[in-house]
């Protein structure tokens, strides 16, 4: 056996010969952020060999000067012997202390309360059918010498008028405990269907007062996990983190392939109960002092794959032509069903899905933003890993997915991050010195830029004349932050090592700028074919609503001067938070609102981009500053004086 000492982590762990390092530190539960999921192509698991050699070579994400240093890629490396290893902090902590938008309590209220209006403007209830309730049996005697559950049974049927009891193994094992702890005085907890009642929970003495759901929100980059108090519909806490299963890919395609390998799929369903909710459900629970086995109901909204990952369902014909799902709707499910930390006989339902790329996720955004109530031509644009788009009104909904990366995350940019504490988030230029002026998470030293900083920081490159509307570098600028390498591929220096004691520089080099363009022009081009393919053009929308984890942040004016949005009218674009959670919050709460989620997923028409005639000519005509047809955005043809 060979060890691996992880320096950074304090811990040695043991490998075969041969073993790849970036598996062997998956295995051992260390987080190296590796979002190409170890095909050598995003240059983001960079570590440093401090002892010891191994089997490796040079790619080109590696510079001469970090090759000297030591720096090797842990996804191209074969550990032969033992040695020492420096996982940067900047890769081992990306995934947690991630900032989560929209984690602002007031901001937070307004947001629920936006959905809850839409809810009550349209006469639906805010009725669950789950029930709590203070019973005291007949205590046995020789006389009357019924079972436990017989005894519970005919109170049921004399007392509360249903003619049958249904429960599982695990509340059978509770009732004759918890029966004699307080003489036969009990709270049983459940939902009611007709004639009958299925038990969730049974407790000691009086506990009508507690009685809790639990929304959550998997994304593909992050988890949100919101627990609501039943009775008063009020959201008493809210917890956030990355979502463990980024340490095997940063977006769907690649942990859709990981899951085909040999325990890859357990893997990824663990590292998103285990590694992730259950944690999170675990804090909220210390934090407010509450008993898991009053959280009773869950609704649940992902994507298409991050919903059948969750429940560790084969996955990969999504990936593969003609793109076919392994379900839509949600089956009937308990928590204990897929080991979640709640009550074991809760009730679990899982947002519908639309197509392979437009999961429930979307579905619970619409519900939330309230387009399926909506006389006006509502543009729903949620902007994650995954861009998906919904276009119409309480007639019609149209929806698309767009194939544009993890860059909004910080994917695909060499210096990119996710939204943690020291990434870039804001960025501003100085024209005359080309200097840039840096607002990062946490007021604290940049150490990479985010999705929200690279928006920004490509505006400012573009109207400062540091690049052209290829995004290209101007080769005549004689400025130190402008510079190009041997290949003659340009970078921009957004922070010297020596301002902020960096080991390397922060830059964004030319590749960096044409992939995200890239990612800019799948969503630009994803929301006009949408509108197009009924017969409109951008001037007849009403409203854009911003949804997804960079909107919080996302400047609205300079994403329209690089293209990623129509550039109209600036009142009509709102942020909506989280729409996802918010959805799952609503269906939560109220049995109507979920009924019309399920309408919503039946309803939606989704429109595959990628047989679309004319969506390629339109994906390549966005891949511009702002748009190779400049006459589509006004603002920046006058601004550029064309």
């Amino acid at each position: 056996m060979i060890k691996i000492n992880f320096t950074s982590h304090n811990k040695e762990v043991y490998c075969n010969k041969g073993d790849n390092l970036l598996e062997v530190a998956r295995n051992s539960n260390i987080f190296i952020d590796a979002p190409c999921n170890g095909n050598v192509s995003c240059g983001k698991c960079k570590v440093k060999l401090l002892k010891g050699n191994v089997d490796t070579e040079k790619t080109l994400h590696i510079k001469d000067e970090e090759w000297e240093q030591g720096y090797i890629l842990a996804c191209n490396t074969k550990v032969i012997e033992d040695i020492e290893i420096e996982v940067p902090s900047k890769l081992s902590s990306s995934m947690h202390g991630m900032k989560i938008e929209g984690s602002d309590k007031k901001r937070d209220k307004e947001i629920f309360d936006r959905a809850k209006n839409i809810i009550e403007t349209h006469n639906l209830d805010f009725k669950t059918n789950i029930v709590k309730t203070y019973i005291e049996l007949d205590e046995p005697t020789l006389d009357d010498n019924i079972s436990d559950v017989d005894r519970l049974e005919r109170h049921v049927r004399n007392n509360l008028g249903y003619d049958e009891i249904d429960f599982k193994l695990d509340i059978l094992k509770k009732i004759p405990v918890v029966f004699r702890q307080n003489n036969f005085k009990v709270t049983i907890t459940y939902v009611k269907k007709k004639n009958k009642i299925t038990i969730l929970n049974i407790e000691s003495g009086n506990t009508e007062d507690r009685l809790y759901g639990v929304a959550i929100d998997i994304g593909t980059t992050s988890v949100v996990v919101c627990l609501v108090d039943l009775y008063t519909k009020e959201v008493i806490d809210k917890a956030s983190s990355g979502n463990a299963q980024i340490k095997y890919g940063a977006d769907v395609i690649h942990r859709i392939i990981y899951s085909s390998k040999k325990n890859g799929l357990d893997h990824l369903n663990k590292a998103v109960i285990e590694e992730t909710i259950n944690p999170l459900l675990e804090s909220i629970y210390i934090k407010n002092k509450i008993d898991k086995d009053n959280v009773v109901s869950l609704v649940v909204a992902g994507n298409t794959t991050m919903s059948s990952l969750f429940l560790g369902v084969y996955v990969d014909y999504l990936r593969q032509e003609p793109f076919i799902p392994p379900f839509l709707k949600s089956p009937k499910l308990m928590a204990d069903d897929i080991g979640l930390n709640v009550n074991k006989s809760a009730y679990l339902y899982l947002a519908p899905s639309v197509a392979s790329y437009v999961g429930g996720d979307i579905t619970a955004g619409v519900l939330s933003a309230g387009i399926w109530a909506s006389d006006e031509n509502i543009l729903f644009i949620d902007l994650g890993t995954n861009g998906e788009i919904v276009f119409g009104n309480k007639d019609f909904m149209m929806s698309c997915a767009c194939s544009a990366g993890p860059a909004f995350e910080g994917g695909g940019i060499s210096c990119g991050m996710r939204a943690s504490n020291g990434a870039v988030e804001k960025v501003s230029i100085d024209k005359e010195t080309l200097k840039p002026h840096l607002t990062t998470i946490g007021d604290c030293d940049p150490i990479g830029i985010c999705g929200s900083g690279i928006i920004d920081l490509i505006c400012q490159m573009l109207i400062t004349g540091i690049v052209d509307r290829r995004g290209k570098l101007q080769r005549d600028l004689d400025n130190k932050r402008i510079r190009f390498n041997e290949h003659e591929i340009g970078e921009y220096v957004l922070a010297f090592k020596e301002e902020y004691n960096l080991e390397n520089d922060i830059t964004v080099t030319e590749v960096d700028i044409d992939n995200f363009i890239k990612a800019k022009g799948a969503i630009y081009s994803g929301a006009s074919v949408l509108v197009e393919s009924l017969g409109m053009d951008f001037s007849i929308v009403d409203k854009v609503y911003i949804a997804g984890g960079i909107g919080n942040n996302l400047n609205i004016e300079n994403s329209i001067l690089i293209g990623l949005l129509p550039d109209i009218e600036r009142e009509k674009f709102e942020y909506i938070g989280n729409s996802s959670l918010v959805g799952s919050y609503l269906a939560l709460i109220s049995k109507d609102a979920k009924q019309k989620l399920k309408q919503i997923g039946n309803e939606m028409t989704y429109v595959e981009l990628s047989v679309y005639p004319t969506y390629m000519d339109e994906f390549i005509s966005a891949c511009f500053l702002p748009h190779t047809n400049i006459e589509q955005f006004p603002t920046v043809k006058s601004l550029l004086g064309e």
